[in-house]
């Protein structure tokens, strides 16, 4: 099959196409014939090397986390899918590869295509999807009522978040450019801000919920607004020793999680508020509660680019830019 290779670590690296051997199916997977394949900012941190400590990765391998096709072969043990059912999925991390024309995915982090969706825009829900999810969902468990600021709200998971926020009864606040203002309102933002021109901490005061997914500065930052008890997940980093111990790793990368977390964790427990670092995980029982919002019109995906299956790394090189406008999407089938 054609795939794109990482052969080597490095931030200029281009992925190399090549002809590689089909992947091989155990038993509790499902082998997908990929039409689409999202692109996110996690595959040029993996390719740059920026999370080696955290997933390994020996090259050469096949990036790409988001994937929505056919099943064309099923292990012996699978029992909800079929051959011809059209999926969508996020691949566990160690499987992942959907920029190639096949991956197999385990069973558990599959689930059916939404309806209404193209393959495009079902490959760009899975990770910001996900992400979303479990950030509102699973860990804050946000209620209606409770106000939430989500930084970055024209990107991928931002777009996602907003929704999701509004759909469980939120206020949510944003942050954008200037051209984006009336566009992340449409999408169910209540008050967003434009961050050249206007500073988050002297507008948003005394709310439920941060997601961050910005810098240092702003992770800092966005202490200031939350309320006592209030929350601040994090997907941009840093990794804390929560983390580190339920992907049970090894003692230095726990050792190495409490030293980096160590100043956020310091100044939230000041502010008594909670701080929790995210790193979504593939879960297709959560894309599965996910995909009748998207039918009921709920939540709308946002794909701002396709690139043909020969552009990978023009796509990649786009969402690394920062000028996206919610997700990209490349197009293998």
């Amino acid at each position: 099959m054609k795939a794109f290779i990482l052969e080597r670590y490095g931030k200029t690296q281009r992925l190399k196409a090549t002809d590689i051997p089909d992947p091989d199916l155990r038993d509790d997977e499902v082998l997908i014939e990929v039409h689409a394949a999202g692109v996110n900012l996690l595959d040029s941190k993996i390719r740059s090397g920026e999370f080696k400590l955290i997933l390994p990765y020996r090259t050469p391998f096949v990036l790409g986390h988001d994937v929505a096709g056919v099943v064309t072969g099923v292990g012996r043990s699978v029992k909800r899918f079929k051959v011809g059912d059209e999926v969508y999925s996020r691949p566990d991390d160690f499987r992942i590869g959907t920029f190639a024309e096949y991956v197999a995915v385990k069973e558990y982090s599959v689930a059916i295509k939404p309806r209404n969706l193209t393959m495009a825009e079902a490959a760009s829900v899975p990770l910001a999807g996900l992400t979303a999810w479990q950030a509102l969902v699973e860990t804050a468990q946000l209620k209606e009522g409770q106000k939430v600021f989500i930084q970055a709200g024209s990107g991928g998971v931002g777009t996602f978040a907003i929704q999701l926020a509004k759909y469980l009864g939120a206020t949510v606040a944003t942050t954008t450019g200037p051209d984006n203002i009336a566009w992340v309102k449409d999408l169910g933002a209540d008050i967003v801000i434009d961050y050249r021109k206007n500073d988050f901490e002297q507008i948003v005061n005394n709310y439920d919920l941060v997601l961050n997914s910005q810098d240092s500065e702003t992770l800092t930052k966005s202490i200031n607004v939350l309320k006592p008890g209030g929350h601040l997940i994090s997907i941009s980093g840093p990794p804390d020793p929560a983390f580190a111990e339920a992907i049970r790793g090894p003692w230095f990368l726990k050792l190495a999680t409490r030293i980096l977390s160590f100043g956020v964790r310091k100044k939230a427990k000041s502010h008594n508020v909670q701080y929790s670092f995210l790193f979504m995980r593939a879960n297709g029982h959560q894309l599965s509660q996910i995909t009748p919002l998207i039918e009921s019109g709920a939540i709308r995906p946002v794909v701002d680019k396709v690139f043909p299956f020969d552009s990978t790394n023009e796509a990649l090189a786009y969402v690394e830019s920062g000028r996206a406008k919610g997700k990209v999407v490349i197009k293998v089938r």
